[in-house]
């Protein structure tokens, strides 16, 4: 029963673990605005990025605050593959290259900066940026 009991225990932590978003920006985070602004939200499509916040594409350019998430979603790609690669410095973790409807790669950035990105497989054809403030 207890041998049981902690397998549970331990299943439900690592299904906590993959449930985060990966964070960029380093360190700790000191004073700056933290907090969690309001989010990011990318579409990826046939041969674009386009903001949800302001409908910018081929650049999106969507400013966030400092401690917000960036989600970027699949939608409407069919079978073609596309990524979110973060080019230049400041830098992020890019995705992997990933085909279907309704993928997601997400992002916490918590510095300031521009942070530029384009598509793995299409390149400058797509392309975008996200300011954190």
């Amino acid at each position: 029963m207890r041998i049981g009991t902690a397998v549970i225990g331990l299943l439900a932590l690592a299904a906590l673990a993959g449930c985060t978003s990966p964070t960029y920006g380093g360190g700790g985070g000191g004073g700056g605005g933290g907090g969690g602004g309001p989010s990011g939200e990318i579409v990826v499509g046939n041969i674009l990025f386009k903001s949800a916040h302001n409908g910018s594409q081929n650049p999106a350019i969507d400013t966030v605050a400092v401690g917000s998430t960036v989600t970027w979603t699949w939608t409407s790609t069919g079978a073609v593959s596309h990524s979110v690669r973060s080019q230049g410095a400041p830098s992020f973790p890019s995705s992997p290259i990933e085909t279907g409807d309704g993928k997601t790669y997400s992002i916490t950035f918590i510095r300031p900066g521009s942070y530029s990105y384009d598509c793995a497989v299409h390149g400058a054809a797509m392309s975008g940026t996200i300011v954190v403030r």
